[in-house]
């Protein structure tokens, strides 16, 4: 199968993944009326979503490098698909929290299976532009999901909302059965379950990599996790007008991703890292002083997927470095600082939002960025001395 085949086959995966992460949030209300219940209580749906689905990022990469990537991800996708949707004939909170629970479980193969999937059929020179066009694809979902999410219910209900993204999931389901044999496949039967991440994790360059992209995580995606409330605060938009907004952030990780391999061939991988954390660090303090003005607003969102996706796919392109036969622990472990990281800085923003100021969350953030930006030159360091402690250190796991 043509390798640039896979990468959308992949990435449109990826889309309904990631779309499906953000979908709840809309649609809240609405359920929280349905199902009888206040919104705390409804709240509930986010965190059986997000729990199994953080946690299972580690499980996932080290099944696929044993039984095969193919393999696993093919049978979970088709998993997400059918528990997307159970969502739709939730009749209470308990068993749409279970069917939540499952489609959270299953959507997190997608993406450290994928990513490991590139790195084993990309040689280096291609892979930071595989891996940023399969990020951007997979990104846009998620910058589209509330005004898919907000426009479905708007005409239909929240059922509706999880029946068409289960139909929508069917399509990368059939794909990766239709073409099941053309996908490549290494099995490494042999590989351990926890061992990998120990000595990646006691290993100097892996850990400071995921140091950064547990940084990238808190600030980038704390940041993104409430530019949805600014804008609703600032203007008082409705869901959809909010959702067409934010697809500033995910059009620009696909413009970022397609054109992020070209520019690390050029000017070089550490290079595109630090503009990528200081394009992240300007977008934050751009949507402090101006998002009072609606198009430096956008500019601000803009920016900030531009920043996300040239330090995200350089952070990624990285990892597929640290381990061969153990590719798939290695890009867990990079999901779940990720979204670790993810969850760890909507939380924070939380608690900065109550005892300060929602637009004062951006300029502490938009800080914190542009200290980790600092922080990546201390850690992150000449690629060729790396690539040559990594092979004595790490090997091939």
């Amino acid at each position: 199968m043509n390798k640039n085949r896979i990468i959308m086959l992949l990435g449109l995966a990826g889309f309904i993944v990631m779309a499906d992460n953000w979908v709840v949030s809309p649609i809240l209300p609405a359920i929280s009326q349905n199902l009888n219940i206040d919104i705390a209580s409804a709240g509930l749906l986010i965190t059986a979503y997000m729990i199994p689905f953080g946690f299972f990022q580690i499980v996932f990469g080290p099944l696929a490098d044993r039984f095969g990537k193919k393999q696993v991800i093919t049978f979970s996708v088709a998993m997400f698909t059918i528990a997307t949707g159970l969502c739709a004939l939730g009749s209470s909170l308990g068993n749409l929290s279970i069917f939540r629970a499952l489609t959270g479980v299953f959507a997190a193969s997608v993406m450290p299976i994928s990513l490991a999937m590139i790195g084993d059929i990309f040689p280096m020179k291609e892979r930071q532009g595989a891996i940023g066009t399969f990020m951007g694809i997979s990104f846009l979902g998620q910058g589209l999901s509330m005004a898919i999410g907000g426009t479905i219910a708007y005409f239909l209900n929240w059922r509706g909302v999880f029946g068409i993204y289960a139909v929508f999931a069917l399509i990368p389901t059939f794909l990766l059965i239709k073409n099941y044999k053309a996908l490549p496949s290494e099995k490494h039967p042999d590989s351990k379950i926890f061992a990998p991440y120990l000595k990646l994790l006691g290993t100097s360059r892996s850990l400071f990599t995921y140091i950064i992209v547990l940084l990238e995580g808190v600030f980038i995606v704390g940041s993104f996790s409430y530019a949805g409330a600014y804008i609703s605060k600032t203007y008082g938009f409705n869901y959809f007008y909010i959702g067409l907004i934010m697809t500033a952030f995910g059009i620009m990780t696909v413009i970022g991703g397609r054109l992020s391999g070209k520019i690390a061939q050029k000017i070089g991988a550490r290079k595109i890292l630090s503009i990528g954390l200081a394009l992240a660090a300007l977008a934050d303090i751009v949507i402090y002083f101006f998002g009072g003005t609606l198009w430096l607003l956008i500019v601000g969102v803009a920016l900030l997927g531009l920043g996300f996706i040239l330090t995200h796919s350089t952070l990624l392109t990285r990892a597929t470095e640290f381990a061969q036969k153990a590719r798939g622990a290695a890009m867990s472990l990079v999901a779940f600082c990720f979204m670790g990281g993810g969850g760890v800085g909507t939380a924070i923003g939380g608690r900065l939002i109550t005892t300060t100021s929602l637009s004062n969350l951006f300029l502490i953030y938009g800080i914190a960025l542009a200290v980790t930006l600092i922080l990546s030159f201390i850690l992150i360091r000449d690629h060729v001395v790396e690539q040559n402690e990594s092979k004595e250190e790490i090997g091939n796991l």
